[in-house]
């Protein structure tokens, strides 16, 4: 539900904070009060096209932002995840429109793309009034609309699921010809090919190995050079070694009686010559790594220079060698396998696109049985709301060559508002009232089945009065059961109808002496008060008043 309303900025509106709550809420007021710009500010939250017209004159920019208290497992969390929004309870839109014309939309303090905002709206809130723009009126969504009233989406998500099997089942088969016919047109090329390769048995890694040996090889002279010098240092004229053995030998014939005061000289000598002799050990170990043989430094450049030159003629890294030895593999083993796969991807894609068919002609009979449920429930649901003369279709065309993850149908809405009068698509009715009560029928019918947790009705009972009018907010009511309902409205029946009643007004500002808009919550006797304006017009008579507590007397 729709839980707070912060509006900063916007046209009339310096500052507002509503508070939200759940069941009925009406908005009333003098026309021109206002009604309509809290609506543009809630559509631009939920994305509508932003308008620098909307920033009250002489501001930088203007802001909407409203909160959303969801049931955990509502499908809005899976979209937010799916983007990568943080979500947990709360979800919190805010939408910054500036006064030189951009715009921009976060969710949860996070800066999100409109078209994400334009999405998550759509689970959020409907606003459903006099204008097809708002009443959210979408053929597409008239089948998902039907599965929810029937409880059908079960079988429609399996019916998606074989097509979706299909669908891989067909093109896996597709694929396979394809690749049938490409390797028959390539046979000759195809055989050479996987010879070559097979032969050349090119390994992963491989090319950067013989790199590195090759570069290691052509400096192995350097190496044994440095190697020659470290090794004469320590064997040549006048010998390190030798030196250091004939101190030691000179020390220790004097050490008996030196008292213990030449054993660390002695020992230190005698550790130099053990390391001396490491050392030249170490030396030969390096240089015998770094021999090698000529002809291995030839074998290993014929062979880099090999694996180069396939991979330029076959037009990949030699990395990417072996799978391409793979695929060609692949390629002549569908020419030479009989046609033994062909035969059984062909069966394969049969046995699925029978299933899917068979599954989505018991769906189209299960909607065809469905609509003739949805159109007598909103048949029952016409006549109190004015529309007795009318007529309510639920039109299925099936058609088995335009399949997809609906089945074969398509499901639309359509009305006839007289007698005689063809039936046409919901969004061709004349009356924009029509249209909202229509619109509302069809909501109390399919109650919380498919709905976004908020309707918003906007003067959905513009042109009628007395019983109809008493009957639109029956529906209301009956609707904000199970969901979250605003209504703006100037009929005092619907109004009288809401658990909560708002007063929207324009009076001038005392300090600025500018319009403002002002909307604040009505006490009991204040809300009487309003519902006796409603009724009586400019003067507010005893007899207005009177009936506007009959009216309110009657909702207890």
């Amino acid at each position: 539900m729709l839980t707070a309303l912060s509006i900063r900025d916007i046209v009339l509106i310096e500052k507002l904070d509503l508070t939200v709550e759940e069941g009925l809420t009406v908005l009333t007021g003098e026309t021109g009060a206002g009604k309509s710009i809290l609506l543009d500010a809630l559509g631009l939250a939920l994305g509508a096209r932003g308008d620098s017209a909307l920033v009250r004159s002489g501001q930088a920019k203007g802001s909407v932002t409203a909160a959303f208290q969801l049931p955990a497992g509502h499908p809005v969390f899976a979209l937010l995840a799916e983007q990568g929004v943080d979500a947990d309870g709360e979800i919190i839109v805010r939408r910054i429109q500036n006064s030189d014309g951009p715009s921009r939309a976060t969710i949860n303090d996070q800066p999100v793309s409109l078209n994400l905002l334009r999405r998550l709206a759509v689970g959020l809130v409907e606003i459903h009034g006099q204008h097809a723009d708002r009443a959210l009126v979408d053929v597409s969504e008239h089948r998902r609309l039907l599965d929810a009233f029937g409880g059908l989406e079960a079988q429609a998500e399996g019916v998606a699921g074989l097509w979706r099997k299909a669908s891989s089942a067909i093109e896996a088969l597709e694929e396979h010809r394809a690749l049938i016919a490409k390797a028959e047109a390539e046979r000759d090329y195809l055989e050479h090919a996987v010879q070559e390769l097979s032969s050349l048995a090119p390994e992963p890694q491989e090319e950067q190995r013989l790199a590195a040996e090759r570069q290691l090889m052509m400096q192995s002279e350097q190496f044994i050079g440095a190697l020659e010098e470290a090794e004469a240092a320590l064997s040549g004229d006048g010998a390190l070694e030798a030196k250091v053995n004939a101190a030691l030998r000179r020390l220790e014939r004097r050490k008996e009686g030196a008292g213990g005061r030449l054993d660390q000289a002695c020992a230190t000598l005698d550790a130099v010559l053990r390391e001396l002799g490491e050392a030249s050990r170490a030396i030969d170990d390096a240089r015998r790594q770094f021999a090698f043989d000529p002809q291995h430094l030839e074998k290993s450049e014929e062979r880099l220079f090999a694996l180069r030159a396939a991979a330029r003629k076959y037009r990949c890294n030699v990395d990417e060698l072996a799978a391409v030895e793979a695929r060609f593999k692949a390629e002549m083993q569908a020419l030479e396998d009989g046609g033994a796969k062909l035969v059984a991807l062909e069966r394969s894609a049969k046995e699925a696109r029978l299933a899917f068919e068979a599954a989505a002609d018991k769906l189209s009979a299960s909607r065809r049985k469905t609509s003739k449920a949805l159109d007598k429930a909103v048949a029952v649901e016409l006549p109190a709301l004015k529309l007795d003369k009318a007529r309510f279709e639920t039109q299925i065309v099936s058609d088995a060559a335009k399949p997809g993850t609906h089945g074969v149908d398509r499901v639309e809405f359509v009305v006839s508002t007289n007698p005689g009068a063809p039936l046409q698509p919901l969004m061709k009715i004349a009356s924009g009232g029509e249209l909202a009560r229509f619109m509302l029928a069809l909501k109390v019918v399919l109650a919380a089945k498919g709905s976004a947790p908020v309707l918003i009705f906007d003067e959905i009972d513009t042109g009628v009065g007395g019983a109809v009018a008493d009957a639109i907010g029956k529906r209301l009511a009956r609707l904000a059961e199970g969901l979250q309902v605003i209504a703006v409205t100037h009929s005092p029946q619907v109004a009288a109808r809401a658990g909560r009643h708002m007063l929207i007004s324009k009076i001038e500002d005392t300090g600025s002496k500018r319009m403002v808009t002002r909307v604040q919550p009505l006490s009991q006797q204040s809300r009487q008060e309003e519902l006796a304006r409603m009724l009586s017009g400019a003067t507010v008579t005893d007899a207005a008043r009177a009936q506007a507590g009959q009216l309110l007397a009657g909702q207890g």
